[in-house]
């Protein structure tokens, strides 16, 4: 049968096609062909006739005749096919929201114990590999399962387009070979910047699954075990991802230069870009002292003022004074 998917039965596709090389035949014709009793003959046509497949004359004996395929079965086709993308959408829908009811019931969908630096190492490597837009990292020092620059799923990664955010705590760059590593990096293509200190090791792949440890163990190659958990799309991975942004937002942007030298890693920022006047202007500002104000107590233009806050509100990265005024307070520049 290869008209099944058009609601056609075997009998009837039978039937139509014979009437098809017949061109017209009444229904004892089509039996006597078809080998099919007469009666049986009778039912299949008036079935494929509701079907818009034949149509039939007044006249006795009646005439069939079979409709022409592109207007009888390819509309039903198509009816078919839409009802089919239909019902895949759905059961798609079915498929998440059943992968939700488990998660919320079973822990084991959330959360998956690793245990030990090969295993770790594999899990790593696989979620690198499926990565497919972004790859979020925190990176201390002394390493657990991957030494520093055995890392080569991230230049695969990189170079399929992948971005990569990496985070490095200060004494990282006292690994050996980690200041080299880093380097080649950040030439392949990484974001990297250095923070003081990470509060965890931590590897996020397109913020759906992440990898972080659950007990400390293993440094520097220990063969103590490490235990690390695999977590999936949660609160705590939300969590997870929102830690890593709030350091990524402090951390000091890591600049490599032709020579293959590193600036940043000692994870200290620019100098201060404020001078007592803008320190000032913040002052009266955040005090909520109109622009008119301002510029009379400060002996500047209203136009100078506004020039001056426009500048403040760029180098803090806000979009409205009131962002401002929270950056300058989270910066200590006020």
């Amino acid at each position: 049968m290869t008209l099944e998917a058009a609601g056609v039965t075997g009998t009837e596709e039978t039937v139509y096609r014979l009437l098809v090389t017949m061109g017209r035949a009444t229904a004892r014709e089509v039996a006597d062909r078809a080998g099919l009793e007469p009666e049986h003959t009778r039912h299949v046509l008036d079935a494929l006739a509701a079907k818009n497949l034949v149509s039939q004359s007044d006249g006795l004996p009646r005439q069939y005749r079979p409709t022409p395929p592109d207007v009888a079965l390819l509309p039903r086709l198509k009816r078919r096919a839409d009802a089919l993308d239909l019902a895949r959408a759905e059961a798609t829908a079915l498929l998440e929201s059943y992968r939700e009811t488990m998660r919320r019931q079973d822990l084991g969908q959330l959360i998956e114990v690793i245990t030990g630096a090969e295993a770790l190492r594999q899990h790593l490597r696989q979620i690198q590999d499926g990565a497919r837009d972004e790859m979020l990292w925190f990176c201390k020092a002394q390493y657990v399962a991957m030494p520093s620059g055995s890392n080569r799923a991230e230049f695969d990664a990189l170079a399929r387009g992948v971005r990569y955010r990496v985070l490095y705590e200060k004494a990282f760059f006292d690994d050996e070979g980690a200041v080299d590593n880093v380097v080649e990096g950040v030439r392949a293509g990484e974001l990297a910047r250095a923070v003081p200190h990470l509060p965890l090791r931590l590897a996020v792949a397109d913020r759906a699954i992440a990898i972080c440890p659950l007990v400390p163990g293993g440094p520097d190659g220990s063969p103590e075990e490490p235990t690390s958990a695999l977590v999936r799309d949660s609160n705590l991975l939300a969590a997870l991802v929102a830690l890593f942004e709030r350091y990524w937002e402090d951390a000091v942007p890591l600049d490599v230069d032709d020579t293959g030298a590193v600036s940043g890693t000692d994870a200290a920022g620019a100098p201060d870009p404020l001078g007592a006047t803008d320190r000032r202007l913040l002052a009266l500002l955040v005090a909520g002292v109109a622009d008119k104000a301002v510029a009379t107590q400060m002996g500047l233009s209203r136009r100078t003022v506004q020039r001056r806050i426009q500048r403040l509100m760029e180098l803090a990265g806000a979009t409205t004074r009131m962002q401002l005024a929270w950056q300058a307070a989270r910066r200590g520049w006020l």
